[in-house]
C-alpha cells in the first residue's frame, strides 16, 4: 500500500515538472528572458545576488549547531586552510586554495567516524545521533552496488491542472535565483558581465535539466547550485572543464550505489559548515556590483535598503506562519493555489530580486543622472553577446554546439 502511495506521488510530481520545465525552456530559448534581462543593472543586481547567498542563511550555522563538536571544527579548519595557511606555505599556495575543501572534509569526516566507532553517540538522543553518526543504519548495506536510473521508472506520469501550475510557479522562482546565481558565478570566474541572451540561453538549458529531472523521476527539478558558485569563489577554478568531469564523476557515482551511500554517510554539519562561507562568498559577490552604483544618491540608496530588508522579512513572515500553523498566510480550498502565492514569497532572492528590479526600471527613469546612478553603462558594452570579442572565450558552448543554439 505504501509502495503504492510512493509511486503515485512520484508520477504526479513527475507529471508536474515535465509541464514546468516547458516554462524555462520557452522563456529561455525564445529570447523572452532576454529581452528582461536585458532591463537589470549593477544597481537591481545587488539585492538578487546577495540575497541568492545571504538568504540561505537558515542552512548555515543552524545546521553547524546539529552536531557542534564535528560542525564547528570544520567551520574553523576551513577558514584556517584556506584564508590563513596559504599566506604561511607560499610553495604550495595553489594545491591548498583549490583543495582545502576536500582536504578539511576528509580529516574532519575521519575525526568524526572516530567519534562514531568509540560509542561517542551510544547514548544520545535520536536527533544527535542524526546528525553526528556516520554509520546511521542501513544507509550502506541498503545500497545496491549498481543501479541504472531510466524514464518513467516510476510508471506513466500524471498530468494534474493544478498542480502542473503550482510546479511551473515554483520553477519561475527557481529561475529568478538562478539569474542571481548566474551573474554571481560570472563574477567569481572573472569573466565578462553575462550578456542577456547568454543568461537566457542558460534559463533554456536549466529547463531542459528540469525536464530530464521529471523524466527520470528525481523528485527535484535542476537550477543553479548557490553552493557551487561559492566553492568557485573558495577554489578560485572556473574552468568549464572541471564541471565537465565533475558531471562524470557524479553521473559514475549514481549508478554505483554503494558509493553514493558512502559520500551520503557523512554527517550533514560538515556540509553546513561549508555554506557557511559558501554561500558568504555568493552573497559578497552581489554586494561588489555596489562599486557601480553612486551610493551618494538617495534613490539608490531606498531601492537598495527596501529591497534588501523587505527580501528578509517578508519571507521571514511567511516561513514563520508556515511553521507555526502548518500552513502559509494564504490558506484556501486549493492547496495547488495556496502553494502558487505562498512559495514565491518565501523565497528572499526572489522577494529582494523582483522589488529591486521593479523599482530600479520605475523610479525617477526620466532623470538625466539616473543612470549613471545604477551602473547601467558599465553594462552596455556586455549588453550584445557580439560586442565584446572575449565573449567567445567565455560563452561559447562545447561541442560546436553554438551553431544550433546561437546567442544573439
Amino acid at each position: 500500500m505504501l509502495i503504492q502511495k510512493f509511486k503515485k506521488t512520484m508520477r504526479a510530481i513527475q507529471g508536474a515538472m515535465i509541464v514546468a520545465s516547458t516554462l524555462q525552456i520557452v522563456l529561455g530559448f525564445s529570447g523572452l528572458w532576454r529581452n528582461v534581462t536585458r532591463f537589470l543593472s549593477p544597481l537591481s543586481a545587488v539585492p538578487l545576488v546577495s540575497l541568492a547567498g545571504f538568504g540561505l542563511y537558515e542552512l548555515g550555522f543552524p545546521g553547524v549547531a546539529k552536531c557542534v563538536e564535528i560542525g564547528l571544527p570544520q567551520l574553523i579548519i576551513l577558514i584556517l586552510v584556506s584564508q590563513y595557511v596559504p599566506h604561511v606555505i607560499h610553495s604550495g599556495k595553489n594545491i591548498i586554495d583549490r583543495f582545502a575543501v576536500i582536504f578539511t572534509v576528509v580529516i574532519v569526516w575521519i575525526y568524526a567516524h572516530l567519534l562514531t566507532v568509540g560509542g561517542a553517540y551510544n547514548g544520545a538522543a535520536p536527533k544527535t545521533q542524526a546528525s553526528c553518526r556516520t554509520d546511521r543504519a542501513g544507509l550502506i548495506d541498503a545500497a545496491p552496488w549498481i543501479r541504472i536510473p531510466y524514464p518513467f521508472q516510476w510508471g506513466a506520469p500524471t498530468f494534474d491542472a493544478g498542480e502542473a501550475f503550482a510546479m511551473m510557479v515554483t520553477s519561475f522562482v527557481a529561475l529568478v535565483e538562478s539569474t542571481g546565481a548566474f551573474i554571481a558565478v560570472s563574477r567569481f570566474a572573472s569573466a565578462t558581465p553575462l550578456p542577456a541572451s547568454i543568461l537566457s540561453r542558460g534559463v533554456g538549458w536549466q529547463g531542459i535539466g528540469i525536464l530530464l529531472s521529471g523524466l527520470f523521476g528525481t523528485v527535484n527539478g535542476s537550477s543553479v547550485s548557490v553552493e557551487n558558485a561559492g566553492l568557485l569563489a573558495l577554489t578560485r577554478v572556473g574552468s568549464r572543464r572541471v564541471v565537465q568531469i565533475s558531471a562524470g564523476f557524479m553521473i559514475f557515482f549514481s549508478i554505483l550505489g554503494k558509493f553514493g551511500a558512502v559520500f551520503a554517510s557523512i554527517p550533514a554539519p560538515i556540509f553546513a559548515a561549508l555554506y557557511c562561507l559558501f554561500f558568504a562568498y555568493v552573497g559578497s559577490g552581489g554586494l561588489s556590483f555596489l562599486q557601480f552604483c553612486n551610493l551618494n544618491s538617495f534613490r539608490t540608496k531606498f531601492i537598495l535598503g527596501f529591497s534588501i530588508f523587505m527580501g528578509f522579512s517578508v519571507p521571514q513572515y511567511f516561513n514563520e506562519f508556515t511553521a507555526i500553523r502548518g500552513y502559509g498566510p494564504v490558506h484556501t480550498g486549493g492547496r495547488w493555489f495556496n502553494d502558487m502565492i505562498n512559495v514565491p514569497f518565501s523565497s528572499e532572492a526572489f522577494v529582494a530580486g523582483c522589488l529591486a528590479f521593479f523599482l530600479d526600471i520605475t523610479l525617477h527613469r526620466k532623470d538625466v543622472s539616473v543612470r549613471k546612478d545604477r551602473g547601467k553603462h558599465w553594462w552596455d558594452k556586455f549588453r550584445y553577446f557580439r560586442t565584446d570579442t572575449r565573449s567567445e572565450e567565455f560563452y561559447s558552448l562545447p561541442f560546436n554546439l553554438n551553431k544550433y543554439f546561437p546567442s544573439v
